[in-house]
């Protein structure tokens, strides 16, 4: 009953800290010059995600972002963008622990009360 809803909670929620490792590269990075901001294509690798494709089986794939204002030093680093993005990851994950805590708690609610009834 949990298998396939958890396996698809814990491949989102990696998803998001491979994301969340390149939001903080990017900020990292954001006076290096030459730098270019990096992402995943959040949809597409949330579908394989969903499809059950283990993230540590594929790594998502990393891509430069395009249509940012580049800078004088070739930077092209965005904080306000980056900013947006830590703020929608945390929501994410939060909503996603959230989903999996009712889970679980439905499963524990569903083995107690098996219990308590054979008795």
């Amino acid at each position: 009953m949990l298998d396939g809803v958890a396996n698809s909670l814990e491949n989102y929620m990696t998803l998001l800290a491979e994301r969340q490792k390149l939001v903080a590269a990017n900020i990292a990075n954001a006076d290096t010059p030459g730098y270019k901001t990096k992402d995943i294509d959040f949809q597409t690798e949330f579908r394989n995600a969903l499809d059950g494709t283990p993230s540590s089986a594929t790594p998502p794939n990393i891509t430069e972002v395009e249509g940012l204002t580049v800078k004088n030093d070739g930077n092209n680093v965005s904080l306000d963008r980056e900013a947006r993005l830590l703020a929608e990851n945390d929501l994410r994950f939060n909503i996603a622990s959230n989903l999996m805590r009712g889970q679980i708690k439905t499963l524990r609610m569903a083995i107690d009360g098996g219990g308590s009834s054979s008795s």
